[in-house]
C-alpha cells in the first residue's frame, strides 16, 4: 500500500472544531468503558469521495489497527475465529 503523501489534503491535522468535539465523545466513551477495553472514534464527511478521515481512539496505533482490520474481515466475511481478535 502506497504511503498517503504529506501534501494530500487528506493527510494531516484534524479540523480544530471537530477535534474538540471528537475529544469531548471520545472521553465519554472512555470513561464509560471498564478498564482493559479500547475504542476508536472515525470522523468523517458523508458523501465525500476523496474527503478527510480522522479518529482518535485510547489505544495504542497497532492494537487500533488490528481490530479495525478485524472489522473489515468480519463485514466482508472474511473473518476467522482461528486468525485471533483484537
Amino acid at each position: 500500500m502506497p504511503k498517503m503523501d504529506r501534501h494530500d489534503p487528506r493527510h494531516g491535522p484534524m479540523d480544530e472544531e471537530i477535534r474538540k468535539v471528537a475529544n469531548h465523545i471520545g472521553g465519554a466513551i472512555g470513561s464509560a468503558l471498564p478498564p482493559g477495553y479500547g475504542f476508536a472514534l472515525l470522523v468523517f464527511g458523508l458523501g465525500e469521495t476523496a474527503g478527510r478521515m480522522n479518529y482518535i481512539s485510547n489505544a495504542d496505533r497497532e492494537d487500533m489497527l488490528a481490530a479495525l482490520k478485524e472489522l473489515v474481515a468480519r463485514f466482508e466475511g472474511r473473518y476467522s475465529d482461528e486468525a485471533g481478535h483484537a
